[in-house]
């Protein structure tokens, strides 16, 4: 009897473990099936060695194999691959609350003042108020317009440079030939002096200053950063190989290096702020706007100085980066396809003519084969070829279940190159977007080079006008040839990796002022 009452409470703990782990067992193994598709990982590393230089064409790759939804496992992170556009309007339309924040990563909490910048921080109130401010105050469409003076003087220069420098010789030798000229430097230099103008009011940065050059390559370098997978923070208690590899002291040594520059500017206008200037006053830029709300002179509004310096680096490196990759591709393709250059060519000519110095908003407007051709070179080369999310909460998303924390990762450049969506994806032609509705300002999935949702680029419409202001003004006043008689079609197009798709080598041409502008 005693030995029956002594087995009574064994076997009943025995049956609970047993049912327990019944039922754990059933549970884990439900959930696996519920997960999406997924290529073989290694233990430890998972899928980290599938990830090849260019991590947009890699992933891809593995999408043709395993699906537009796909779970990758890069260290111990839990990643979903998105490459299609309808996988894509789920994330960022069904369920963009449940994915609107963005992975949180140790490096980038120590370049962006540990996320609390818009591109970063946490969705909820503080990332709203933060949105809302940049949009009022740089971003919005008054505010993009309200720049055009600056925009149309930063053109001028170029095009006066170009003339100047490269159509002509300095000794205006008839026999000397002026050398070719670096443009993805030049669209570098353009786009800095033109953000670096609407946040300070003022070129703090120019690439002509030694403060502006060594800010400039440090955001370089940091952009280049940005775009590490790294087995020390995929993969926590291996950390240390960060340190040895050098990566963490590039890290460090970037952000000194922006602070020597940024603080210095940041408190140069913070004396200048007074009560009676910022955003309802007569300095109209973005920093001593941001500045007269820290001190209090913008009623029911309120922000802190780190987040003031958070804000002016998104704006810095994301117009800075983003604009050139766009041009410097926009230029590359026109050169390679004779056709196309030659079709927007006469469009622009032909709405401009009249020996026009300046070319206006109301003849852009007039331009649609510009819009067009603009549209395509972000379909097949979106500056920020892949996009990052997080679950903020466990989602069923299209009968799979996604664990809260999982990063997630969107393609856009193989969104972009989708044949469910496009015909011949791999060529370039403008002319799909004549008689098409299909724009990038995100809402239409299958073309997102800014994103979709709640997190979508702010800064659209100020990339956009530039530009467009950009190409317009070059085609219409020069004619475009490569050096030593190079065709075209033989133009290399190979990438680098990056934030941002850059291309490899710089595109070097030879302008010649046009006799028809």
């Amino acid at each position: 009897m005693d030995e029956w009452q002594l087995c009574t409470p064994l076997a009943s703990t025995f049956t609970v473990l047993l049912l327990s782990f019944s039922a754990w067992w059933w549970l884990t193994s439900s959930s696996s099936r519920k997960k999406p598709p997924s290529p073989p990982a290694f233990p430890i590393i998972g899928n980290l060695h599938q990830l090849g230089t260019l991590h947009h064409r890699s992933l891809h790759q593995l999408s043709k194999k395993h699906g537009p939804l796909m779970l990758l496992h890069l260290g111990s992170k839990p990643t979903l691959v998105v490459s299609a556009a309808d996988v894509a309007k789920h994330v960022l339309k069904t369920h963009d609350l449940s994915f609107a924040d963005k992975p949180v990563l140790g490096f980038l909490k120590k370049i962006f003042y540990d996320l609390k910048d818009l591109i970063n921080l946490p969705y909820g109130d503080e990332w709203r108020k933060l949105r809302s401010i940049a949009t009022r105050e740089l971003l919005n469409t008054a505010s993009v317009k309200s720049y055009n003076s600056i925009r149309e003087q930063e053109i001028g220069l170029v095009v006066e440079r170009i003339t100047r420098d490269y159509c002509c010789s300095n000794n205006n030798s008839l026999s000397a030939t002026p050398p070719p000229l670096n443009l993805s430097d030049m669209f570098l230099s353009f786009s800095n002096d033109l953000i670096s103008r609407a946040a300070f009011g003022k070129k703090h940065l120019s690439r002509e200053t030694a403060r502006g050059e060594k800010f400039l390559t440090t955001m370089v370098e940091i952009v280049g950063l940005l775009y590490s997978f790294t087995v020390g923070e995929l993969i926590p208690w291996l950390g240390w190989i960060n340190s040895l590899n050098g990566y963490n002291a590039a890290i460090d040594r970037a952000v000194k290096l922006r602070d020597e520059v940024f603080d210095d500017i940041i408190e140069e206008h913070l004396n200048m702020v007074g009560p009676t200037e910022g955003s309802s006053g007569n300095k109209h830029n973005f920093v001593d706007n941001l500045l007269s709300i820290y001190k209090g002179y913008t009623p029911g509004v309120s922000i802190d100085l780190v987040s003031v310096k958070a804000l002016t680096l998104d704006v810095l490196t994301a117009a800075t980066e983003t604009s050139t990759t766009a041009l410097v591709w926009i230029m590359t393709e026109l050169i390679k396809n004779p056709k196309v250059m030659k079709k927007l060519q006469d469009e622009i000519r032909d709405v401009a003519k009249g020996g026009k110095h300046c070319i206006s908003d109301e003849d852009i407007q007039k331009m649609h084969y510009l819009k067009a051709v603009i549209k395509e070179t972000l379909r097949c080369h979106p500056p920020i070829s892949v996009y990052t999310r997080s679950a903020r909460e466990r989602v069923n998303l299209m009968g799979y279940e996604i664990q809260p924390e999982t990063m997630v990762l969107i393609n856009a450049w193989a969104i972009g190159r989708d044949p469910s969506y496009w015909d011949e994806p791999e060529k370039f032609m403008p002319e799909r977007f004549l008689n098409s509705s299909v724009d990038f300002k995100g809402f239409d999935f299958q073309l997102i080079p800014f994103g979709a949702g709640r997190r979508i680029c702010p800064g659209i419409g100020f990339a956009e006008a530039s530009i467009k202001y950009m190409i317009a003004n070059l085609v219409h006043k020069f004619d475009w040839a490569l050096p030593d008689g190079v065709k075209g079609e033989e133009i290399d197009v190979t990438e680098k990796p990056g934030l941002t798709i850059g291309k490899k080598h710089p595109l070097i041409v030879v302008p010649t002022l046009s006799l028809s502008a």
